[in-house]
């Protein structure tokens, strides 16, 4: 989980995790087979080292992700999961020859093996309903390793008679030792990932959060303030203006009837603080998968000025579900929908930009509806943006509309329109206050200079084939290796 939210690419990092682990545990099992001396206490060993392994594995990849490049900081999971896998591996063969002596091997196996995937199925389930919400990772890595060492200090106690009084003394002290180590993590787990997020943000913290889904976090220095979820810099209010005049305005200019408006995403309430410009608007839901995304944008002071109270806005309707989920159960009609979505980093965010779900999308439009969204950086994310782009043309929309903005904090960003009937998208009439869109640049939006357009004819991303993500990461791993140099 530590390295998906770090490096992206959810199904490759899983993918790594449990066939490294799997292969660890083969070779810790293999070299099981040499333990022939002092069982008991080398299996006591192999549970203090994996929990201390195992406890340290997550505060180690925070620190190291802000010192290696990517291809470094792979390695160096794979080398803490073959570790933990092989040290996993020689838990089973020691244990069943340690217990040979109370049981059958019939029964001394079963027993063994039950408990040991009947434990596995409460730390799957604990993980993403308990612990990950109340706790979060940092925490929740170090309390498994705890348990584990917990664990071999309850086994040195249960064959204590068995053992040397020496070697029990030596290792409790290990244990009792490592422990306190941890309890003492757990404690100032706060000012020491405050601190890692200091080095990591360059700016001061004024808000810092982690929900079941993601981390938030809120910067200031001195007039900006800046939104970031997992490290991601959402927005700054230098200029965050200018990509959601340019994400909400635009398409409004030429939504002929748009009593009906539906913002998948932009919980913080700033697109809409766009869309209450246009006063034929009766009602605009927001659907965000983080309610607590919308309580910052209710409760924090400095995101609610920005949206200017939009949030609780008689107009506006707020719903904490996923995108997906919504646009599939529901049945109501809007003239206007806008994707103010995260960019597809991993794949449960690129399934948001499937044809599966651009035909949603389209199916909850009105006769007249028209359909927009952010399609990530026209100029450092080229192919994942023209992607995008092809994916929109093969989700039968007829009319598909690119255009792009400069946003300082972003670069050249994208953006699109999709219909079913042709629009004068580079007429802009809309009456309405702005800061940066006017008749005047609207048609500038709509023009690519040639380093910016297609050179391929990029696959469209479908929801069992997931090419964007492919895209995606392919063109920020260009620019991270820039950055590391």
């Amino acid at each position: 989980t530590t390295t998906s939210y770090f490096l992206g690419d959810s199904i490759k990092q899983f993918s790594i995790t449990i066939g490294v682990y799997m292969a660890a545990m083969g070779v810790g099992s293999y070299l099981s087979k040499f333990f022939d001396q002092n069982i008991l206490s080398k299996f006591v060993a192999v549970e203090l080292l994996l929990g201390t392994i195992g406890g340290i594995s997550v505060p180690i990849l925070y620190y190291f992700f802000e010192h290696l490049d990517r291809f470094d900081y792979q390695l160096l999971t794979i080398a803490l999961i073959g570790l933990i896998g092989m040290l996993t591996g020689l838990e089973i063969p020691l244990l069943a020859r340690i217990m040979k002596q109370y049981y059958p091997l019939k029964v001394n196996l079963a027993n063994v093996l039950s408990l040991d995937y009947l434990g596995a199925l409460l730390a799957t389930l604990l993980f993403p309903f308990l612990l990950l919400p109340f706790l979060g990772i940092f925490r929740s890595s170090v309390l498994f390793g705890i348990i584990n060492i917990a664990l071999g200090l309850f086994i040195l106690w249960f064959f204590s008679q068995h053992l040397s009084k020496k070697s029990k003394n030596r290792m409790q002290i290990i244990a009792t030792t490592t422990i306190l180590a941890f309890l003492g993590l757990i404690v100032f787990t706060k000012p020491l990932l405050a601190r890692w997020n200091d080095d990591a943000f360059t700016h001061k913290i004024i808000f810092s959060k982690q929900t079941p889904y993601q981390h938030l976090a809120v910067t200031q220095n001195k007039e900006d303030i800046r939104l970031y979820i997992n490290r991601i810099i959402q927005f700054s209010s230098l200029d965050e203006y200018r990509y959601h005049e340019s994400l909400a305005l635009v398409p409004l200019n030429v939504a002929p009837r748009p009593k009906q408006v539906l913002v998948l995403g932009g919980g913080e309430g700033l697109l809409v603080r766009e869309l209450l410009k246009h006063p034929d608007i009766e009602q605009i839901t927001i659907v965000d998968l983080d309610e607590a995304v919308f309580e910052l944008g209710k409760e924090h002071h400095a995101i609610a000025a920005l949206n200017e109270g939009a949030l609780t806005h008689p107009k506006v309707k707020l719903v904490a579900e996923d995108a997906f989920n919504f646009l599939d159960e529901s049945n109501k009609l809007y003239d206007l929908i806008i994707a103010d979505l995260p960019d597809p980093s991993n794949e449960a965010v690129a399934r948001l930009y499937s044809t599966y779900f651009f035909r949603l999308a389209k199916s909850r439009l009105s006769e007249y509806g028209i359909f927009a969204t952010q399609a990530s950086g026209a100029f450092h994310t080229n192919d994942a943006f023209w992607c995008i782009i092809n994916t929109l043309k093969a989700s039968d929309f007829e009319y598909v509309y690119p255009y792009h903005a400069y946003v300082p904090s972003f670069g050249d960003w994208g953006f699109a329109i999709a219909a079913n009937r042709p629009l004068e998208v580079e007429k802009f009439t809309l009456n309405v206050p702005t800061r940066f869109v006017n008749a005047e640049n609207v048609p500038r939006m709509f023009y690519f200079e040639k380093d910016l357009i297609a050179t391929q004819d990029f696959e469209p991303n479908e929801l069992d084939r997931p090419t964007l993500l492919e895209y995606y990461l392919k063109d920020w791993e260009v620019w991270s290796k820039e950055r590391v140099k």
